[in-house]
């Protein structure tokens, strides 16, 4: 009896100095959005792992906010890239108080969901959706860390006609808000290159698995370049079709093509250099030490390679946390003033915003695929 009472104050102790750290832990919610199931499900894992990279780094570093340690967890949800779902993960993160969002992956989600984190006050950072449309709505919640489709769709345009010597190209997106906004801009570029360039429009979905109508009409008009806007998981297929038909063109595309699963999906449709893409972002110099680094811990930790995007998912979650840390609040209203100045330097390099919320001096890369393989053509702006 004699010894519990003796061992009393010290357990005392113990639990109060338990309760006195766990109250000096801030738990941070962060929510993550991407298609997590259907066709696109390979890019959504890819973005999650992502955010994931970054949370485990925060937590394990002790990130500190307001002199506080932060405790991040991360509430992941799967918008199968349906505008109607992306609405309804989005009021779900609102409901559980998210302090912001990552996300979504496509511009076809992230634009009807944005209005939502900005009805709720929410600050939301896309690391993938590129339609112009998303920033010019006036939301000072949103923001991007890639370059727009009026850079990329415009630079491959140019592109087609400056260096592939493109005359004749006909262009074909799938009408979501990604392949359509893409598709437009690059056929601006290509006709602000070359105003007499012919250019041929067909139209396809982003679940479509038949081509040979559009094809078939497109063989016709002998097209040196083929452009589609759209995602991998079509455009693999398209080029099976293409070979079969006997169409030897150049095909071009924006980062919806630029991926590591390309040649899967297009099997013995995709030739060396036939492909000519461009992946919003890209590094040079020193930087691209880092994004090897980068690379290889990704894969270590997911046993998987980079698909596309979640080196930019990475960076968003950590100018996200950068903003709150120089705020001293994670509280939104307290810490987005932060994020539209903030001068974060990260994996894929300077990431700073304009007054919409677009990345300031977006860079792009040009891809080829060569044995199966991705391989850089050159960094642009």
């Amino acid at each position: 009896m004699q010894l519990i009472t003796k061992m009393l104050p010290l357990a005392a102790a113990i639990a109060l100095f338990a309760g006195s750290a766990q109250a000096q832990e801030m738990v941070v919610k962060l929510g993550h959005v991407a298609p997590m199931s259907g066709g696109q499900a390979h890019y959504g894992r890819d973005n999650a792992n992502g955010a994931i990279l970054a949370v485990e780094d925060l937590n394990a570093k002790g990130f500190m906010i307001g002199g506080k340690k932060v405790k991040f967890e991360l509430l992941n949800e799967d918008d199968a890239a349906d505008p109607k779902q992306g609405t309804a993960v989005a009021q779900k993160l609102v409901d559980a108080k998210v302090n912001g969002v990552i996300g979504h992956l496509n511009s076809g989600t992230t634009i009807p969901a944005s209005r939502i984190y900005h009805d709720a006050g929410i600050p939301q950072i896309s690391p993938s959706a590129t339609n112009p449309k998303y920033t010019q709505q006036g939301y000072k919640s949103a923001f991007r860390v890639v370059a727009n489709d009026g850079q990329l769709g415009g630079t491959l345009g140019k592109y087609a006609i400056t260096t592939l010597k493109g005359k004749n190209i006909a262009v074909i997106d799938d009408r979501t808000a990604y392949g359509q906004g893409v598709a437009t801009e690059f056929v601006k570029g290509a006709k602000a290159a070359l105003p007499g360039v012919q250019i041929t429009q067909q139209y396809t979905t982003d679940k479509a698995t038949d081509f040979n109508a559009i094809l078939t009409a497109i063989k016709g008009k002998n097209p040196d370049i083929v452009f589609f806007g759209g995602m991998d998981n079509v455009g693999g297929p398209m080029l099976r079709q293409m070979k079969q038909l006997g169409i030897n063109a150049k095909f071009m595309g924006g980062d919806g093509l630029c991926t590591a699963e390309l040649p899967k999906l297009a099997g013995d449709g995709l030739s060396d250099n036939q492909v000519v893409c461009a992946e919003a972002g890209g590094v040079t110099g020193a930087k691209e030490k880092a994004m090897e680094q980068f690379v290889a811990r990704y894969k270590k930790r997911f046993n998987m390679d980079v698909q596309l995007y979640a080196p930019y998912v990475y960076d968003a979650v950590m100018t996200m946390a950068t903003a709150m840390q120089k705020a001293n609040s994670a509280e939104p209203a307290k810490y987005l003033p932060e994020l539209t100045k903030i001068n974060y330097d990260g994996v894929t390099g300077p990431i700073s915003f304009d007054d919409k919320g677009d990345i300031k001096d977006g860079t792009l890369t040009l891809f080829t695929f060569k044995e199966g393989k991705k391989e850089k053509i050159a960094v642009v702006k």
